[in-house]
């Protein structure tokens, strides 16, 4: 079974003042999107509307809010943080809540130097500037990047350049630097060929490497805005040796894996993979503040000290290490070491659930790794702009479930603090939708 369904929704915007006439919403095209839904609270897994409604958000705002709405401790670890110090600049003071952060980090990553930026896509960019620079430190002709087919590592240039290129990135395409690309041999259940699409992967990366490579960059395990594309621990273990025979430096970007959920604390230790440079953000507060990590190895910050001041990085951020941001992060962190079993045991939850929503006509290639489930709708035309997404959209807020499905693929990603009838509720309003499509 296969549904017939345009690339793009007949118009249904609405020129009434609900759409508030001073803000632009991201992705958002407003001469075609519904007026946006307008929130005024939020109480663990739920979302309270103005209209009295309340909703389960069951994709934590875009990924980021790890333990649920309004989370007690970390409300009360910035409210108490804002009375001490809320910002200082970073170039010439320190502070005690950036240093325990980085202390805590760096132990749960064997990362031995923090970097701190605003977001997913600036820890990238510091990423990727800070692998290039090394081994322009070293005065080595490295001049390549390796990256994989369908990545997203965010919206900034540099981070476009190492992306796929896509509907995100065409108007920008003169602006974006070359990069040696290689398939991704994402997998679903009941998967027969995926041997087969990794060792085509593996060979062209080995060819890809065969150029003098400064770094390679990869979503560990799972490509989220791609389509929540998974791939298997064995595959990155492969790509990994072959990236320490080449001498490439390995980036992970966990700023979407990190934090649990993938199933472990980062998605890196799952896979077995321990990288140069690690990118963290979205779960890293809570979904409180604002805030990015870049992770690196001694080696890499060793090559930037020296007494010519042209090592340096020569890098920041206004809000660098905010105090506040520090302290919403240490008190996260306090609740995934406490409750560990949160994270790690929500495959086991999503699996039987996902398996009898599989049986559905429409649905293909289900997935699932730790806090995240998904699967494909068949549609005779996937992609990102496929208007599935917006019709299961709507059936799911009728059911009081708030999904945002990237095109045809539909997943789940719900606050670890989600509850077992609320987790069912979720499935019930998915297959509702399925069925009314």
């Amino acid at each position: 079974m296969q549904l017939n369904v345009p690339l793009t929704m007949p118009q249904d915007f609405d020129p009434q003042p609900r759409w508030h006439p001073h803000l632009w919403h991201p992705t958002t095209q407003v001469a075609t999107a519904p007026v946006p839904l307008r929130a005024v609270a939020g109480r663990g897994a739920l979302l309270e509307l103005d209209d009295g409604r309340t909703l389960i958000d069951a994709i934590s705002s875009w990924w980021v809010t790890l333990h649920g709405h309004a989370e007690a401790s970390i409300a009360a670890a910035v409210s108490a943080q804002s009375q001490a110090l809320e910002q200082v600049i970073f170039a010439d003071f320190s502070h005690g809540p950036a240093e325990r952060l980085a202390e805590r980090l760096s132990a749960l990553t064997g990362l031995e130097r923090l970097f701190f930026s605003d977001n997913g896509s600036t820890a990238v960019e510091v990423a990727l500037k800070i692998a290039w620079q090394w081994w322009h430190n070293q005065g080595a002709e490295r001049r390549q990047l390796v990256a994989f087919e369908g990545a997203y590592h965010g919206d900034t240039v540099g981070a476009m350049a190492v992306g796929a290129r896509s509907l995100f990135t065409t108007p920008f395409d003169p602006w974006l630097f070359c990069v040696a690309r290689v398939d991704w041999p994402h997998t679903c259940w009941h998967d027969a060929s995926v041997e087969t699409r990794e060792q085509a992967a593996l060979e062209a990366l080995e060819r890809a490497l065969a150029v003098p490579t400064a770094a390679v960059i990869l979503e560990p395990l799972i490509q989220g805005a791609s389509g929540m594309a998974m791939v298997r621990p064995a595959f990155l273990q492969a790509v990994e040796a072959r990236v320490r025979a080449s001498g490439a430096l390995l980036i992970a970007d966990e700023v979407m894996t990190g934090f649990g959920r993938s199933g472990a604390l980062f998605a890196c230790q799952r896979a077995g993979l321990q990288p140069d440079l690690m990118a963290l953000s979205k779960g890293l507060t809570g979904g409180f503040l604002p805030m990015g990590v870049t992770l690196a190895s001694e080696r890499l910050y060793q090559g930037f000290v020296s007494s010519d001041p042209m090592a340096t990085f020569f890098h920041g951020h206004s809000f660098t290490a905010n105090p506040l941001g520090c302290a919403a992060a240490l008190a996260s962190l306090d609740l995934l070491e406490a409750f560990p079993e949160r994270y790690r045991s929500f495959e086991a939850r999503h699996r039987p659930r996902l398996e009898a929503l599989s049986r559905h006509p429409l649905v293909r290639r289900p997935r699932c790794l730790g806090t995240v489930a998904a699967f494909d709708v068949a549609v005779n035309q996937p992609g990102y702009l496929s208007a599935v997404g917006r019709q299961i959209q709507r059936h799911c807020l009728a059911e009081g479930v708030y999904v945002r499905p990237l095109g045809n693929v539909v997943y789940l990603l719900p606050p670890l603090c989600l509850d077992e009838a609320q987790l069912e509720r979720c499935y019930s309003a998915l297959h509702s939708a399925l069925d009314q499509l």
